[in-house]
C-alpha cells in the first residue's frame, strides 16, 4: 500500500503521510482515485480561514463524488488538529466518497465523527496559501495527485 500522497497544488507541493492503520478503506480509495487521475484538476471548493480546506469534488460544487460506492465510516480517535486530513461526508456517517479536507487549525469538535486518513508531512504553507471562500472567487486546485 502507498505511504504518501503528494498533491501538487498551484501554490506548491503538499506531502501527506497516509494512515492505513487508522482507515484502511479510505486510504485505499484515495490512493486508487489518485492513481486513476481522478483528483487532477479538481479545485478546493470550500476554504475557511482558521478551519479547513475542502476538495475532491469533480463538479466543484461540494455535491459530487466519484462513481465508486460510498465508503463505510472508519471513525477513529485521531484528533482533528492542524495538518490532519479527513474525509468529508453528508449527514449520513457512511457517505464519504472522494471529498476530503485538510485542517488549517485545530477542529477537535469533528473528532470521532469524520474519518482521519492522513497528516500533512510537508507543504502546509501551500495549503495555507489556498484562496479562501465558499467557494473562493478563483479557487486553488490540485494540478496533480500522486501516490508513492
Amino acid at each position: 500500500m502507498a505511504d504518501t500522497l503528494t498533491l501538487t497544488l498551484d501554490t506548491g507541493d503538499v506531502v501527506i503521510k497516509l494512515r492505513p492503520d487508522l482507515a484502511p478503506g479510505h486510504v485505499e480509495r484515495i490512493a486508487e482515485l489518485a492513481s486513476e487521475g481522478f483528483y487532477d484538476g479538481v479545485i478546493f471548493h470550500r476554504v475557511i480561514d482558521g478551519f479547513m480546506a475542502q476538495g475532491g469534488d469533480p463538479t466543484g460544487t461540494g455535491m459530487g463524488g466519484s462513481k465508486k460506492p460510498d465508503l463505510a465510516a472508519e471513525f477513529n480517535a485521531e484528533p482533528h488538529v492542524r495538518g490532519v486530513c479527513s474525509m468529508a461526508r453528508s449527514s449520513s456517517p457512511n457517505s464519504a466518497n472522494s471529498q476530503f479536507f485538510i485542517c488549517l487549525d485545530d477542529a477537535k469538535f469533528l473528532d470521532k465523527q469524520y474519518t482521519v486518513w492522513g497528516v500533512v508531512e510537508s507543504g502546509m504553507d501551500n495549503v495555507d496559501a489556498l484562496p479562501k471562500g465558499e467557494p473562493p472567487r478563483t479557487p486553488g486546485k490540485i494540478v496533480k495527485a500522486t501516490v508513492a
